[in-house]
C-alpha cells in the first residue's frame, strides 16, 4: 500500500534524486562537522557517519547511472584540469609560505603535514591521469 502511494505521488527517478541529493547535503554537513571538531571522539565519528553516507550516495548513484537515471556530465579537456590544478598548487604553495613567514618555527609541523597531504594528493592525481574527467 504506502509503495503504490510512493509510485503514485512521485515517480521512482524523481524520489532517488531527492535522496541523492539529500546524502550529498549531509556529506558536506558531516565534513564540516568533521572539520570543525575538537574532541577526537567527536571528529571521529563525524568521520565515520561522512565515510557511510559517501558509501550509500556512491551506491546509489551507480544503481542509478545503470538504470539511466543519471546522465554523467561531458567530458573535460585534460589541460583544463591541469591549469586548475597547477593554479590550485600556486595557491597552496604560497599559503605555506605565508604561513611560514607568520608562524616561524611553530609552522614547520604544520607545513610538514601539509606538504605530506599535497604529495599524496599529487600522487593520487598522477595514478588517476589517465582516467577521463568529469565536471
Amino acid at each position: 500500500m504506502q509503495q503504490q502511494y510512493a509510485q503514485s505521488f512521485l515517480p521512482e527517478e524523481d524520489l532517488a534524486y531527492t535522496v541523492l541529493s539529500d546524502l550529498k547535503r549531509v556529506t558536506r554537513e558531516y565534513a564540516t562537522a568533521a572539520t570543525e571538531a575538537s574532541c577526537p571522539s567527536i571528529r571521529q565519528m563525524f568521520t565515520n557517519l561522512l565515510n557511510s553516507t559517501l558509501k550509500m550516495q556512491g551506491e546509489l548513484y551507480q544503481v542509478m547511472q545503470s538504470q539511466n537515471m543519471y546522465n554523467t556530465a561531458s567530458p573535460v579537456l585534460r589541460q583544463e584540469i591541469d591549469k586548475q590544478l597547477k593554479e590550485y598548487q600556486q595557491t597552496q604553495q604560497k599559503t605555506s609560505q605565508f604561513l611560514q613567514q607568520r608562524m616561524g618555527s611553530q609552522s614547520h609541523a604544520m607545513q610538514a603535514g601539509y606538504g605530506h597531504m599535497v604529495q599524496q594528493q599529487q600522487q593520487y592525481n598522477q595514478q588517476n591521469s589517465h582516467q577521463p574527467y568529469y565536471m
